[in-house]
């Protein structure tokens, strides 16, 4: 039996004009964004390669190597994971965070020089009316400010991404005219901010349609549009997904959501939602190494992950119910693994490398026990299975591995 088949499913329901298209690109801001949570450690430069050699392994597009502008060790960093992927003829490509200054935008040209690899800049630039009024700036000095940047990146040969800070609070006419002026001076791609996760799906789709419209249709020249996310209002996936529907290109992510604040779009529920969709290139990408980028993300930078966080928390395909586990049970007798990882899971556990667990607690039922005494080649004796069960049954909490084996030895 195709499990497929069993699942009457009412996302597909939706007409095509809500569908992504795809390609879509994914874009990894976890070694810059990311790490200006006051929360986090700056990871040292060994573990930036070994999570940069895991966007690899996920087919991710991009990553920012950090902001150079920000100093020595930043340099260090940025220069480093430059190396690294020239070196390795790695396909993942590379760019630099920058204000719109000519100080952040040289250091980034020196490692190029330093390097050979091809780095984009990410120029930004607080936009919103409420950053003009505590700024005191005006709409001409925005508009000079993107004209010596863009222009002064594209006399040092680097392409330019433009990112207008805020911009799901800034005023249209603002957007236009300064998202057309970067074009017109030599940016290649726009990037659409919600800086303080002030937007909601609708509002992601408003803005990117009006860019698209108002902007790149216009200037007749192929402009890549990104998405990029704050998950202040817990709308994060949802507005990045809006803006994939709305006509957005890339999706701007980091690992776990880490970043300021309650943080950023996360890159490893991106990577599951359009690998579920069946959006390409998403849809051929082996993710199989998910669980491993995460973690070595929460060991680099000392954000613990949940234990429900999604897919890759330790409770994600873990069980102790009886009737859930038993279901489960019963799917892997019929020799189904896919059923077994379907049947009370909306994410197939085996297409990133995991599995169902099945444990033992207070609301377990003695198939629990017999399938965990089962799973260990441990004899499953009348007098083991009833000690196992009164002792779950008698306790407020899911029994350790070491609880369940001192049953097993009582008895």
């Amino acid at each position: 039996m195709n499990t497929s088949d069993l699942i009457y499913d009412w996302n597909r329901l939706y007409p095509k004009s809500l569908h992504p298209p795809g390609p879509v690109r994914l874009t990894d801001e976890t070694l810059r964004d990311g790490l200006q949570s006051p929360s986090v450690r700056d990871p040292s430069i060994q573990q930036k390669i070994e999570i940069l050699h895991l966007m690899e392994r996920l087919g991710i597009s991009s990553l920012d190597i950090g902001l150079p502008g920000a100093g020595p060790r930043a340099v260090e960093h940025a220069t480093a994971l430059a190396h690294e992927i020239a070196r390795n003829k790695m396909k993942i490509t590379a760019y630099c965070a920058a204000r719109t200054h000519e100080n952040d935008i040289r250091p980034i040209a020196e490692i190029v020089q330093k390097t050979g690899l091809p780095i984009e800049v990410a120029a930004f630039l607080g936009t919103s009316p409420l950053r003009r009024y505590t700024e005191g700036w005006n709409g001409d000095f925005l508009l000079q400010t993107t004209e010596k940047a863009v222009k002064y990146a594209v006399s040092l040969g680097l392409e330019v991404m433009y990112v207008t800070e805020d911009t799901t609070r800034c005023d249209p006419e603002t957007v236009r005219q300064l998202n057309t002026a970067a074009i017109n001076f030599g940016a290649h791609a726009l990037v659409l901010c919600d800086t303080a996760g002030h937007a909601t799906p609708m509002g992601a789709v408003a803005l990117v349609k009006f860019v698209l419209e108002e902007v790149v249709h216009p200037s007749g020249q192929k402009i890549r549009v990104d998405w990029h996310g704050h998950c202040d209002r817990g709308l994060a996936i949802a507005n990045s997904m809006a803006a994939l529907v709305a006509g957005a290109d890339c999706v701007h992510a980091t690992a776990l959501g880490i970043g300021e604040r309650v943080g950023n779009t996360q890159m490893d529920q991106m990577l599951v939602n359009l690998k579920l969709m069946g959006i390409p290139p998403w849809d051929e990408q082996d993710l199989t190494k998910l669980k491993q980028y995460c973690e070595a993300v929460s060991i680099a930078t000392g954000v613990p992950i949940p234990a429900n966080y999604p897919v890759v928390g330790e409770d994600a395909f873990r069980t102790a119910t009886g009737v859930h586990a038993a279901a489960v049970i019963k799917a892997y007798k019929k020799k189904d693994i896919e059923l077994a990882n379907t049947v009370y899971s909306g994410v197939p556990s085996h297409i990133f490398g995991l599995e169902q667990i099945i444990d033992i607690g207070p609301m377990s039922g003695k198939s629990n026990v017999l399938f965990w005494l089962e799973r260990r080649g441990l004899p499953a004796y009348d007098g083991v299975v009833d000690r196992i069960y009164k002792c779950a049954k008698a306790s407020d909490h899911t029994l350790s591995e070491a609880e369940i084996m001192r049953c097993v030895q009582e008895v």
